[in-house]
């Protein structure tokens, strides 16, 4: 553990030293490296809502080819009453989570844009182009209507209880985003 905090001591003067050396990295590095974390957040959600929808087809459907096909739900079927009814509400939480922490990345980079934007007017350069933004919205929405349609096809599994927050959440959700 000390070589890894004298590693990470030494990394962390090395960025700075780089950083402080050279001005144009700072945007492009930060730009590419919220990039990279908005899409592996992405990639991560989308994969959850897969997990979500085998889960709900799993025990509804043909046992033996979700078993053969998905290893995690052969252990899952065999206490077909107990396992999923927890299992999915869990998952579908987490998701939410996902969906979450994806909308906050996306508010902060238009938050950015409209800065950037406001500071054009004082004469600093500005990037006109919303394309990736506009990318970046649409996947998240895309995301956002997947979840939903899991969410609303298990609302019997949820209960009376965990449906109405969730749904509070979703609208929640969309709603910065379309005021955003």
């Amino acid at each position: 553990l000390r070589l890894v905090a004298v590693l990470k001591t030494i990394l962390e003067g090395e960025k700075a030293a780089v950083l402080k050396r050279d001005c144009h990295l700072p945007l492009s590095f930060h730009r590419r490296q919220e990039e990279l974390k908005f899409s592996l957040g992405l990639q991560r959600l989308q994969h959850r809502v897969r997990e979500i929808q085998a889960l709900r087809d799993g025990p509804a459907g043909e046992g033996p080819g979700q078993d053969g096909s998905v290893p995690g739900d052969g252990a899952m079927q065999s206490p077909m009453a107990g396992d999923p009814p927890q299992e999915l509400p869990t998952l579908i939480l987490e998701a939410m989570k996902e969906l979450e922490a994806a909308k906050q990345q996306v508010l902060k980079r238009i938050q950015i844009w409209k800065r950037q934007q406001q500071l054009a007017g004082n004469g600093a350069l500005f990037e006109e182009n919303l394309a990736p933004l506009q990318k970046r919205c649409e996947s998240l929405v895309e995301v956002y209507f997947q979840l939903h349609q899991q969410v609303m096809a298990a609302s019997a599994e949820l209960g009376a209880e965990l449906l109405p927050r969730l749904l509070e959440r979703f609208s929640e959700v969309l709603s910065s985003l379309v005021k955003r």
